[in-house]
Formats: C-alpha cells, sequence, structure tokens
C-alpha cells in the first residue's frame, strides 16, 4: 500500500488532519483502499471506561485507517461542561484524524434535571452553547461540513433543531442541497447520528418513529431522491447492535438507493464498530468486535459505486 503524505495538528488535544491535506495521496498510484472506522453513540463517560479506552487503543494499532468518525452522542446525558470535558481527554489519546457529528444528547437538554429527575429540553441560548462547546472540543469551524477522500465526497450532518430528537435546521437543509448539487459526480457518503426511515424493521417502539430517523423526513427524501451520488448512509442514535437481525440486512436499502449502516452505541459490556474500506470501484463494510478481538465475517457487504 503506497503511504499518504498528511499534515496532522493539535485541535483541543484531538489530531485532525490540515485543511490543506484533507485526505488526499500525493503518490501518482493509487492506494488500494480507504480505511474509515465508525464509532457509534459513545456517551461518554458512561458505562465501561474500559472496554470504550480498548476500542481506542485498538483503532491505534491499526496502520491503515485514515480517519475515525464519531455519529454524535458524544456525551453520555445532556452535554454538559464535565461530559465534554471528559470527551475532549478521551479522544486525545486516539491517534487518528477524528470528525464527529453532534447528536441529540450533545445539545438539545438543559443542563440540570427537573423537579422530577427528568431531562428538559434546552432553551435557544443553552443549545446554541453546547453547539459552540462541540465545535471547541472538536476544533470544528461549523457543525455540518464536507471533506473528499480520494474520489469520495464525504458528508458530515450535525442535529441542530429542536423539533425533533434528530433534526436539522434549515439553514442545514439549504447547505446540503447545495453541497449535493454541486458535487454530483461524486460518489458520497453521508454521515449523521440518525438514520433513514424504514432502514430497520420495527424491532422496538421507537424505530422509524417521527424522533428516530432523520427529520424534515420528507424534504431529506425529495432531496435524497434527486441526487443519485449519495449511496451509503452512516447512522446511530438508534443504538442497533449485530444482536438485531435487520444490523445487516436487506431492509438497510432506502428507496434501492441508499444503504444505511447502523452503528450500535458504546455504552455496553461489548462493544463493535464499522469499518468502510472504499475501493475504486466499491466499499466494503467489516464489523469487529472489540471485546473478542475479532472481525464478524458474517455481517461483511460490499455496495457498488453508484454509476454517475
Amino acid at each position: 500500500m503506497v503511504g499518504l503524505i498528511k499534515t496532522v495538528f493539535i485541535v483541543s488535544g484531538i489530531s485532525i488532519l490540515s485543511i490543506a491535506g484533507y485526505f488526499y495521496s500525493v503518490s501518482a498510484a493509487e492506494i488500494n483502499s480507504h480505511h474509515l472506522v465508525v464509532l457509534g453513540d459513545p456517551h461518554l463517560p458512561g458505562k465501561n471506561p474500559e472496554g470504550k479506552n480498548l476500542v481506542i487503543k485498538t483503532i491505534n494499532t491499526w496502520k491503515d485507517v485514515e480517519v475515525v468518525v464519531a455519529v454524535g452522542d458524544i456525551c453520555e446525558d445532556r452535554g454538559i461542561v464535565e461530559e465534554y470535558d471528559v470527551a475532549k481527554n478521551f479522544f486525545s489519546r486516539l491517534e487518528k484524524p477524528l470528525f464527529s457529528v453532534v447528536g441529540n444528547h450533545d445539545f438539545i437538554y438543559a443542563d440540570n434535571l427537573n423537579t422530577k429527575g427528568k431531562r428538559e429540553r434546552a432553551v435557544t441560548e443553552t443549545r446554541q452553547v453546547k453547539l459552540d462547546r462541540f465545535k471547541d472540543t472538536f476544533g470544528l469551524k461549523n457543525i455540518y461540513y464536507s471533506k473528499m477522500l480520494g474520489k469520495y465526497r464525504l458528508i458530515f450532518l450535525s442535529l441542530d433543531s429542536p423539533d425533533y430528537l434528530a433534526a436539522i435546521s434549515p439553514k442545514q437543509l439549504d447547505w446540503l442541497q447545495s453541497e449535493l448539487s454541486a458535487n454530483q459526480k461524486q460518489p458520497t457518503i453521508v454521515f449523521c447520528h440518525a438514520p433513514l426511515q424504514g432502514t430497520l424493521r420495527d424491532y422496538n417502539s421507537k424505530v422509524n418513529t417521527a424522533n428516530y430517523i432523520l427529520q424534515p423526513a420528507e424534504k431529506i427524501h425529495t432531496l435524497l431522491l434527486s441526487h443519485p451520488q449519495v449511496f451509503l448512509w452512516v447512522s446511530g442514535h438508534t443504538h442497533t447492535s449485530p444482536k438485531e437481525e435487520s444490523f445487516s440486512s436487506a431492509v438497510n436499502l432506502y428507496q434501492k438507493q441508499i444503504t444505511n449502516i447502523h452503528n450500535t452505541d458504546m455504552n455496553r459490556e461489548t462493544i463493535w464498530t464499522n469499518s468502510l474500506f472504499l475501493y475504486s470501484d466499491k466499499a466494503v463494510i467489516r464489523t469487529y468486535n472489540h471485546k473478542k478481538g475479532v472481525w464478524l465475517n458474517e455481517f461483511e457487504r460490499t455496495v457498488k459505486l453508484p454509476l454517475l
């Protein structure tokens, strides 16, 4: 494999690539594949800190990993300062470039519980403080953005609307429209906390309901169908693990166009991660059991690139 020349610097204790050198190989020869690791819902500090630390240590040993993506719910509960401090310290141990998106637990709740010990929705000013805290923690200029990895366009969407547990604002939706319209010939992967509607079986009372798919669902639907370059959607939020039969199944295919890759949370005894291996003509998805230290061959999937 031909090595990549990359500039790496530290922002808030987290390794990220320099703006001028995002993901590009400077060699004339094409590398075999690009390896991305996806972390679903870390919920820091949360449960099983030893297991979460092991995930970081293991990824650091995978020499071919070019980037790690955390698909939201970085914080355990309400996005308070202490949770973000733990997240900053946790990811400072990662020796790979990290990109993150906002989940509902990162911004949507008030700092304090109500008199019944329940979470309450935050006011506008508090939500903005938490979105700014997210940017500062992960060294981001904006909470939604796109990058290139070889021939692939990677789009990172962050929850930023209080309308549902999983919604993006009209401003972000307009940005997504512009981004897709301007790059119609590039195979595109979207990373977002919430999945697309109908890409899991109804295995519990929350899956596929309004708060557990990306909103506004109808506008997202129309936009995606008019942009066939989007062929993978990578999400968390539902905590769907490999134990669930629709973790990897035909139902994951949205409108015969987009394969939704579901990622389970890290707040459990056994932690699994998905890896995306991006080749010139296909994407291969593999699942790793970090407790046992093995790849799970039964969940390996190959997705062909769209014809553009």
